[in-house]
């Protein structure tokens, strides 16, 4: 897009009420999600291994990528506002029942309800993302997503803080309020979001007839929307990195524990405090430029961790450009699944986020190996991989699907003169 944007102030204004509910549900959500980031801590200490702790976090990561599949789904089938009730009822519940199963003789229960777990917690993603494009207008819908971000990087900066709080009183505070925040979010789901969007699959529309496996088949011979998948898939491999390999890293150039933590406390605080400003600049290019160029720049800020010397200096130049690149590229990439037709936007967007899901899911393996096996070498293979997913993010989003996705054949046929019911039974007839 280029020309004149509208700034920040203006887009708030054009928000709808619906549209910060749904914000807030996002932010009250993510207040209360302490299960992922403190789910090995907890359960080693009721008594499980290190391994055992380990191996549940993967199970609970591999459910948050089944999830976003199952959630973009339901939205397509029940809508947004039924899909986002139903998935955080469900995570309120299977989160609540985590320390009842949280000990060794329990461990095959626990394994199952934190799959379970991760599944309904991350389902009700491509529902809020869906309902987003639907009531924000078009030319505020970059800065829509821009402004979800924010609340769930605010809802993630204050969470530990809360967290910190429940386990000076009780370990088991940390699911108990997970789950009334979970909670908190289906209920202003149902008594302040709108019903039924377009998003939802309506009975006799022409998608209505459509299965699941044949909207899956459609989305795998749209060669750009494949581009775009791995281009979401790639990026998010190499940013698992800043969680997995940088603590590593930075250990091993000297620096205390504490680095770390400021690392991550500077990149939250330029993101909240700049995305929207930098949105408003960005949203003028084409999309293909932000989704490209911010993708390269967060490679080049994710590779400079490499850089020979490890000064305070380069780390928090790195963060920056790491950051920098994300504020960029974000908004566009994750705007893009939502300008997917109306009747099949919640499968794409789904799809899109258990793309990214599953990167963050491969990633700290990859990274851990190649850590392991070549050392400082893995920012390298970060910067190759980081190149190709900018070419891919360049091409995949270049153009929305409005002006990409070509209508299926048959829909040429139906776009004629209607036919009577005679005529079409005198058609059979002939047939037969």
């Amino acid at each position: 897009m280029t020309g004149t944007a509208p700034g920040v102030i203006e887009s708030f204004r054009a928000t709808p009420r619906s549209v910060r509910y749904l914000l807030a549900g996002v932010f009250v959500n993510q207040l209360g999600a302490f299960v992922q980031m403190f789910l090995v801590l907890y359960l080693v200490h009721r008594g499980l291994s290190v391994n055992q702790a380990g191996l549940s976090l993967s199970v609970f990561g591999i459910g948050a990528v089944a999830g976003t599949v199952l959630g973009g789904e339901l939205t397509h089938r029940l809508g947004s506002r039924a899909t986002i009730a139903v998935t955080m009822v469900g995570s309120a519940v299977l989160i609540g029942l985590m320390p009842w199963v949280s000990t060794p003789g329990r461990y095959p229960a626990l394994l199952t309800v934190t799959a379970l777990a991760g599944m309904a917690t991350l389902a009700y993603r491509p529902a809020a993302a869906a309902m987003l494009s639907d009531l924000m207008p078009e030319q505020h819908r970059v800065m829509a997503f821009s402004m979800m971000r924010i609340a769930m990087n605010a809802g993630t900066a204050v969470s530990p803080l809360l967290a910190a709080a429940a386990i000076a009183v009780n370990w088991n505070l940390l699911f108990w309020i997970n789950s009334i925040t979970a909670l908190a979010y289906a209920v202003l789901a149902i008594t302040l979001l709108p019903g039924r969007s377009r998003t939802a699959e309506r009975p006799g529309s022409a998608e209505a007839g459509s299965t699941p496996a044949a909207g899956y088949l459609t989305m795998l011979r749209d060669t750009r929307f494949l581009v775009y998948l791995a281009a979401m898939l790639l990026s998010s491999m190499i940013y698992a990195q800043f969680t997995a390999v940088l603590p590593l890293s930075l250990a091993a150039a000297g620096h205390p524990a504490v680095i770390y933590s400021a690392v991550l406390t500077l990149a939250s605080v330029i993101l909240i405090t700049c995305e929207l400003k930098v949105t408003t600049v960005v949203r003028r290019w084409p999309p293909g430029i932000a989704g490209g160029l911010g993708t390269l720049l967060f490679a080049i800020g994710i590779a400079g961790y490499g850089l020979p010397g490890g000064s305070l200096t380069l780390v928090a130049i790195c963060t920056f450009a790491l950051v920098a690149g994300m504020m960029i590229s974000g908004p566009t990439m994750f705007a893009h699944a939502a300008t997917a037709p109306a009747p099949v936007k919640g499968r794409y967007i789904g799809v899109a986020q258990t793309m990214y899901g599953l990167g963050f899911a491969l990633g700290p393996a990859v990274g851990l190996l190649a850590w392991n096996r070549v050392g400082v070498g893995v920012w390298l293979l970060c910067a190759v991989i980081g190149v190709l997913s900018a070419a891919c993010a360049a091409i995949g989003v270049r153009r929305p699907f409005s002006a990409t996705t070509e209508q299926p054949k048959a829909d040429s046929a139906l776009s004629g003169p209607p036919r009577s019911v005679r005529g079409r039974r005198v058609v059979l007839k002939r047939r037969w």
